[in-house]
């Protein structure tokens, strides 16, 4: 099957009322983040092979901000705008993952237990 983007970045703008346990990937700087993804993809002529989309929420903005990318299934959290170069760079551009910043059991884990609390 063919897909019209070779890689479509997913990056959680969700917003809550401030009130919530949960918090939100908007407060955490969802759309800062998407906006440097689109400078990037324009920066290296990606434009219409790379997508940068808004998406709402990804069930993980107690531990935002969250960003996925497919078709590599890399589900990132906790990224904040001075990631997204290496995350372009690494993920983006080699399919690599940033170990550092890539979910894994122990986030899930986290994320239980965060929810356990609220």
């Amino acid at each position: 099957m063919n897909s019209k983007f070779l890689k479509h970045i997913f990056i959680c703008v969700n917003e809550r009322d401030k009130s919530s346990p949960r918090g939100d990937c908007a407060q955490c700087g969802g759309k800062e983040i998407r906006m440097e993804f689109v400078k990037l993809i324009n920066q290296y002529g990606l434009k219409g092979k790379v997508r940068a989309n808004k998406s709402g929420c990804l069930d993980v903005c107690e531990i935002g901000a969250a960003v996925v990318i497919y078709p590599n299934n890399f589900w990132y959290t906790k990224v904040k705008l001075k990631d997204i170069k290496e995350i372009f760079e690494t993920s983006i551009l080699k399919d690599e993952v940033v170990e550092r910043l890539i979910s894994n059991d122990k986030t899930w884990e986290e994320l239980k237990e965060l929810r356990k609390v609220n």
